[in-house]
This record gives structure tokens, sequence and C-alpha cells, in this order.
């Protein structure tokens, strides 16, 4: 493709290289409705929490009054799974204008979504499907991250999904996807370090050069999360521990791209708070490690 055609979708914000300041460096969990009480009763050591967006638009009821609580003394960050960035309906203008408006409300340090397409011809399909790696989704994808950031009024940070399959044309790999989008479109990554592995293993990529390929600056936060082993593949299912493999990858990621902020996932089969902040204390320590702060004793 010619650059002046890469040209005519560059989004119209531009130069913002850089991440968003926020809970630097950080480590946070999903909030999930189980840990209310217990977040309320004990105020864990927890840097920020994150919501699933879709969860608390219009806001109101039970949910919004637990959230209202839990924000006087936490940061909180916005993860949708409902944008289908890379889906060809077009955008939802009015589902847009929703997260702008519950961004501000909780004064959002970063909203986040996933790089995918959840659905076709207005049916969604409730699911995080991969995009085609190609030069023409690329520029889809780039052209819709514009519009999506000039109608939030802010950068928007996506996440790397987890895949089972590979359309069988491909132009490029899925870092050098993610990296080329991240510079065309001036947006930021989640790096869900998890999904690395998971994408690694099925097909069959090292995931330390995954990691290698992602521009340092691009990152502004970490998932990392449980899978499921079926032997010849994995599956993303958040619901259960993070791996050692995971683990030493998540060494690897903090120590290329620095103090970011890392959060824990746990979607399905979830356990008591403590048991959460023992993996979040695991968490913690791995990016002291890499990064120990200059006043800690």
């Amino acid at each position: 493709m010619s650059p002046v055609s890469r040209q005519r979708h560059r989004p119209r914000s531009q130069a913002r290289a850089g991440r968003i300041a926020g809970p630097d460096p950080g480590c946070g969990l999903g909030l999930r409705k189980d840990h209310y009480d217990d977040i309320l009763a004990s105020r864990p050591a927890v840097d920020f929490f994150e919501i699933i967006t879709e969860n608390y638009l219009g806001a109101g009821g039970v949910p919004w009054h637990h959230l209202e609580r839990i924000r006087a003394d936490y940061p909180i960050v916005m993860h949708g799974v409902s944008l289908s960035i890379g889906g060809t309906d077009p955008l939802d203008r009015a589902y847009l204008g929703a997260v702008r408006e519950l961004a501000a409300r909780l004064d959002a340090p970063w909203v986040s979504d996933h790089l995918c397409w959840t659905g076709v011809g207005g049916r969604n399909l409730h699911d995080l499907l991969p995009v085609p790696l190609t030069e023409a989704a690329l520029d889809h994808v780039v052209a819709r991250v514009g519009i999506a950031q000039d109608l939030l009024g802010r950068r928007l940070v996506l996440e790397n999904v987890s895949s089972y399959v590979r359309f069988t044309e491909a132009d490029m790999t899925e870092w050098e996807f993610l990296a080329a989008l991240a510079e065309r479109a001036d947006c930021l990554l989640l790096l869900d370090v998890n999904n690395v592995y998971v994408n690694a293993v099925n097909h069959g990529f090292d995931p330390y050069a995954y990691l290698a390929g992602i521009p340092r600056g691009r990152v502004q936060q970490f998932h990392l999360a449980g899978h499921t082993n079926h032997g010849a593949y994995i599956i993303d299912t958040h619901d259960e521990p993070v791996v050692s493999a995971v683990w030493e990858l998540f060494g690897a990621a903090v120590a290329r791209f620095g103090p970011v902020p890392a959060l824990l996932e746990r979607d399905d089969n979830i356990p008591l708070l403590p048991v959460l902040l023992e993996e979040l204390a695991q968490m913690r320590q791995l990016c002291a490690v890499a990064h120990p702060r200059e006043d800690a004793a």
C-alpha cells in the first residue's frame, strides 16, 4: 500500500506518545461483585481496581453504589468488551458516548478494550474474535481507532486477545500488527501476558520474540490471568491461578517495559479475596525485583 493511502487513514490526533499518568507503578485487581464487601471492610493493599465497563454503563443500582464507595479510596480504570474495533459494522456512537461519560464520572486514568471484533450485521456474538493480520485489516482498524479516540476524547488502550485459529492470509506477525497499530493510530497497548503465552503455545511462536517486537513506550498496562491447558492447546479461561511459565514471561515483560501498571484478572471460579491478594503479592514482588524503588528500605 502506498504512503499516500496510509496517510489517508491516519487519525487526526497525533504526536501524543508516552503512557497515560496513573497508578505508577501499581498492581491491581479486577473488581468483581464477589469481593465488594471484603474490599469495603478491609481496604486491602491494592493500587487500583479495573472494572468491566459494560457492568456500570447507565450508572445506578447496587453495583454503582459499591463502586462509588470503592473509588473513594482507589483509582478505577475501565476495561470494555463491546467496542468491536476490528469489526465491519459502524462504531456504536451512543455506546462510545456512554463510555466517555462514565470515564469522566469516575475520573478514570484510561479506558481499554480489545483488539478484536465481536459480531457482524448488528449481532453480538459475545466473544473476542481475532482480526486478520493483513495490511488491509490494519488500515481498517487504524481508521476506526481514530474515530473512537475522537469520540472518547482520549487515547484508547487496546489489548491483545487469545486466539485458537489463524486466518489463511497473513502479512505480518501478531506483534508486528500491534506495533504498527500503536504507532499509526497513536493508541496505547494493554499487553496481556497470559494471552501472549496462550497464543504462543496454540500457534507455535516464541513468546519472548513477541515481547521484543512491541515498542516500549506504547504499553500502558499488563494483564495476568490463569488458563486451562488441554495439552495440544490452551484456552484462556481466567478461572485458575497464573502458571509458572506465565509468571516467568511476566518477569521478562516487566524487565523490558518498565514499571507498567499490572493487573490480575479472575472471572470464574473466583476465590476469596485473600487468595487473590497472595497472587497479587507475587506480582508485586516480580515488579520490585525488576525495578526496585529508590526509596525502598
